[in-house]
């Protein structure tokens, strides 16, 4: 073998897509139910470069190859998560605070924990970087061998530890209040003489409710204006959340039987892919859609999440849009929205590279603290600059988000590229812990460090906040700043959009928390 791991040394490409490849087989394999994902990704590389290393080869995939992928995965993330986040921001500042104590206390009790081990500061501050598995916190340390040997014995706890974590968490996923309502629509008998108009109607219901088309008593269906008037005897279609478009029968009639969905003769509907640049970005109402075409946008899916299409909601290139339209307006509809199949894969390289640039250069900034300085750190740049883009969407005719689908396909490819990368260094580096004999008593710390943080975080945002098992899974992964962790959350729940949200929530503070603390105890 050692032939063969000399050859694989020489190939540092190769080694990486062959770690990828093998470790991502090794993820589908199921036992009880439960597959690792592509976190297999960084234990085949970890347990691939040990082997190396026993054989007196070691093996290295170039760091560059691994920020690329950590940068492109956080960017890509914070795109994501960024229409989302600022909205939960406003509300969530409490859970970040509440994830600074609980790593404050996890940090206070392994100084006091190593100190009595007999341990150095630097031995320590080594661990407590990897028990909670962040490479720029063992950056802060200054990096020297007693830091990185404590970091590599600690990290596979840290992994796992947080993985039992959001496995915890998911136990309760069945029951999360969070969950997206389902949208629907429904054919309502207008009963009432008070002759609302739609506006009324959705202003009453948070705007969370709009309306696809209505049939005055026996003739065709209208398209529905925002000063269009129900009087008793229409018949209109109510799209939104299931409770509301109830709570709508209720106050303007009953459910009716006739379903003026299926007379396409006048009034046609089609779904359409957003993929022209000018209209991304933008919101439904200033789309003009109705004073252009007589037409409108009902509903709105992003990746497999469904909203209602009212005037506020900002489209994104890739979104698939219902819309309704004059059968001779919507072939003049679909080429104002474009209806590509190339928006969905559209990686809009201009927003990527030069988010990605700005991102590194904002984690590059040194900021400085009483005696010393510290950055957050290319990847924590990248995630706020992703969110950022993520939400404003356009600057001018600048497009600054992706396609929810080309956004996804990124992440998770950046993420196997970095826990392959992450994978081979940590491998190398646990043969040495082992061979030093120190190793039992940084295992031990290590775990200390990371029970508590991670069932802290657990107990507190379950108990206290009453998150969500779906959305407190991501919180963990963003908790331990780890994407391998997100990696496993999203593979158990499909991609669930609260996840990713969860996790951008509290990573930013988690991130720089962790760094300052690792400075904190090398100077002890």
């Amino acid at each position: 073998m050692r032939a063969v791991f000399e050859v694989l040394a020489a190939q540092p490409v190769l080694l990486l897509f062959l770690i990828v490849g093998f470790g991502a087989l090794v993820g589908r394999i199921r036992i009880g139910g439960v597959s690792l994902g592509a976190v297999a990704v960084l234990f085949a590389a970890m347990g691939l470069n040990a082997w190396s290393v026993s054989q007196g080869v070691t093996l290295e995939i170039p760091a560059s190859m691994g920020d690329i992928g950590l940068v492109v995965f956080a960017f890509c993330t914070g795109v994501i998560a960024g229409p989302g986040f600022f909205h939960a921001l406003r509300t969530s500042y409490p859970m970040m605070l509440a994830v600074a104590g609980i790593l404050l206390l996890a940090a206070v009790a392994g100084v006091g924990l190593g100190l009595w081990m007999g341990l150095t500061p630097v031995e320590i501050a080594g661990t407590f970087a990897g028990a909670l598995t962040n490479t720029p916190a063992l950056a802060a340390t200054g990096g020297s061998a007693e830091a990185t040997v404590g970091y590599a014995s600690a990290y596979v706890l840290g992994v796992v530890g947080a993985m039992g974590a959001v496995a915890l968490a998911l136990r309760h996923s069945r029951t999360d209040t969070d969950a997206p309502v389902p949208i629907v629509d429904k054919p309502i008998a207008i009963d009432t003489t008070s002759l609302p108009t739609a506006t009324e109607i959705a202003r009453r219901h948070g705007n969370r409710i709009t309306f696809s088309r209505m049939s005055a008593g026996e003739g065709p269906a209208e398209a529905v204006g925002p000063e269009t008037a129900f009087g008793p005897g229409d018949v209109v279609n109510v799209v939104g959340p299931r409770d509301e478009v109830d709570a709508v029968a209720t106050e303007l009639g009953h459910t009716s039987t006739i379903d003026i969905t299926r007379d396409r003769t006048h009034l046609d509907f089609r779904r359409i892919i957003l993929s022209d640049p000018q209209r991304a970005g933008r919101r439904i109402g200033d789309l003009g859609l109705r004073e252009r075409f007589g037409a409108s946008i009902v509903r709105v899916r992003r990746g497999d999440v469904e909203f209602v299409g009212t005037p506020d909601f900002e489209l994104h290139l890739g979104d698939r849009l219902r819309v309704v339209a004059p059968t001779a307006t919507m072939p003049e509809v679909t080429a104002f929205l474009g209806d590509s199949e190339r928006g969905l894969a559209d990686i809009n390289p201009t927003a990527l590279g030069l988010g990605i640039a700005i991102g590194l250069l904002i984690g590059s900034i040194h900021i400085p603290i009483p005696g010393a300085h510290f950055s957050i750190g290319y990847a924590a740049g990248a995630l706020v600059l992703g969110l950022v883009l993520g939400r404003i969407g356009r600057i001018g005719p600048l497009v600054t988000s992706l396609p929810h689908t080309a956004a996804t396909v990124l992440a998770e490819f950046g993420l196997l590229v970095f826990l392959a990368f992450a994978g081979t260094k940590a491998g190398s580096l646990i043969v040495a812990a082992i061979v030093s004999g120190d190793v039992l008593r940084l295992l031990g710390l290590g775990l200390v460090i990371t029970v508590i943080a991670m069932l802290g975080v657990y107990l507190v945002m379950r108990h206290v906040f009453r998150v969500g098992g779906t959305r407190l899974a991501g919180v963990v992964g963003g908790a331990q700043t780890n994407p391998a962790v997100l990696a496993f959350a999203n593979g158990r729940t499909g991609y669930d959009v609260r996840v990713a949200l969860g996790y951008a929530l509290v990573y930013p503070a988690a991130m720089v928390v962790k760094i300052l603390l690792a400075q904190v105890i090398v100077g002890l």
